[in-house]
């Protein structure tokens, strides 16, 4: 256990930031898992509207260093070939 005061507010700031950094992997996780039902339905037209959406979540996810830039990237090329080879 931290004795410094400095040290005790900084572990609160971790644990917020890493609830929040959760609740956006979250989300990412659950629309990346509707796009995929949409591709297993075979209904390309609403995954690439969907596939907009996840890639703006992606593109914030790597702003907020959440995601590494180049994770996000990969992540939206295979998305993008996923959805190519259903089409």
């Amino acid at each position: 256990m931290p004795r410094r005061r400095t040290s005790l507010k900084k572990n609160r700031a971790d644990r917020k930031k890493h609830l929040q950094n959760l609740r956006i992997k979250r989300e990412l996780k659950k629309t990346i898992k509707k796009f995929t039902d949409l591709l297993l339905a075979k209904n390309t037209a609403e995954a690439k509207t969907l596939l907009a959406k996840i890639f703006s979540q992606l593109d914030k996810a790597a702003k907020k260093h959440v995601l590494h830039f180049r994770t996000t990237n990969r992540k939206k090329s295979r998305l993008m070939r996923r959805l190519a080879k259903s089409a």
